[in-house]
């Protein structure tokens, strides 16, 4: 007998009785007319934001006289790569490729280290109880408040002063003090969102102390982890003002500095190439979202089933 056939009772006769179904939940006119303005203004939203990334790819494929023509232009009718081997072999007073590697530098270390003093000073705060706890929770909060440009000429004479001038490192220690504030903030939220009873359950069951927190909280922590991590990882590929302040030489540049020189260098603007420059940057920021957006979903899931 199938399964199904068990699951339906039968009357004395052998005809089996089906289960009433579940009345349908009616949705009211008003009701429909606002999901369906919240839905054309979803679409709304997501055309308004796609469309200066599609201009900008379709542009990269141009010729440069066809983009500055007075008929726009929607498709690549003859697309042509040109635009991208100007970009990475081109003329410009800086390497691509050098900025590139500037950038992925300055982006790993900024996000390895500002994460590990985030992680280490958001479970300070969160687990423990020592004195000036509160003031130094305070103190993130005021840091935070503190606009960055008002700290430029004292940013720069520190590093002139340590000799970190167009130094990776140099531009990464700003980072990491520009991102470090708000990351111990988010992750300590997360941290308080676990509770204490997981690890002390598990250190009831064997578990030591650090092995209960490695096991039970850490998993719990992923989606805080890539989140900041995310915001550090923005942060740090895309700021202009104090890497122009601190990369001046051109084999320092990182890439927003790099387009800037790459602009400058053209007697006219190119603009079929500066958008093949701009679709460059922004690959490797599709990468790491796509890579990141998935470890998101898993961490979420793994907490909520632990949870």
């Amino acid at each position: 007998m199938s399964v199904t056939a068990t699951l339906i009772p039968e009357t004395a006769d052998g005809r089996r009785v089906r289960a009433p179904r579940a009345p349908k939940r009616s949705v009211s006119p008003r009701k429909r007319v606002v999901n369906a303005l919240l839905a054309a203004a979803a679409i709304v939203v997501f055309v308004m934001s796609i469309i200066p990334v599609y201009w900008m790819i379709n542009t990269s494929f141009l010729p440069n006289n066809l983009v500055r023509g007075p008929v726009p232009r929607f498709f690549p009718v003859e697309p042509t790569l040109r635009n991208y081997e100007t970009v990475m072999f081109g003329d410009a007073r800086s390497s691509f490729f050098t900025a590139l590697g500037n950038s992925l530098g300055v982006t790993a270390i900024t996000i390895v280290v500002a994460l590990v003093f985030a992680f280490l000073a958001s479970i300070a705060l969160a687990r423990f109880r020592f004195r000036g706890r509160f003031t130094f929770i305070i103190a993130v909060l005021i840091v935070q408040m503190i606009p960055a440009e008002a700290m430029i000429v004292s940013t720069f004479r520190l590093l002139e002063g340590w000799q970190l001038l167009n130094s990776i490192i140099g531009l990464s220690i700003v980072y990491i003090a520009g991102v470090l504030p708000f990351t111990i903030w988010t992750l300590r939220g997360f941290v308080n969102g676990v509770p204490i009873e997981l690890e002390e359950a598990a250190m009831i069951d064997g578990c030591s102390r650090t092995g209960a927190f490695w096991r039970i909280t850490f998993p719990l922590l992923a989606p805080g982890l890539v989140a900041t991590g995310v915001f550090a990882f923005i942060h740090a590929w895309n700021e202009f003002v104090f890497a122009l302040v601190a990369m001046s030489n051109a084999s320092a540049h990182t890439l927003p500095i790099w387009l800037q020189s790459f602009q400058q260098v053209n007697t006219t603007t190119n603009w079929a190439a500066i958008m093949a420059a701009s679709t460059l940057i922004a690959v490797p920021v599709v990468g790491f979202f796509l890579v990141v957006q998935g470890r998101m979903a898993n961490g979420m899931v793994s907490g909520a089933v632990k949870g």
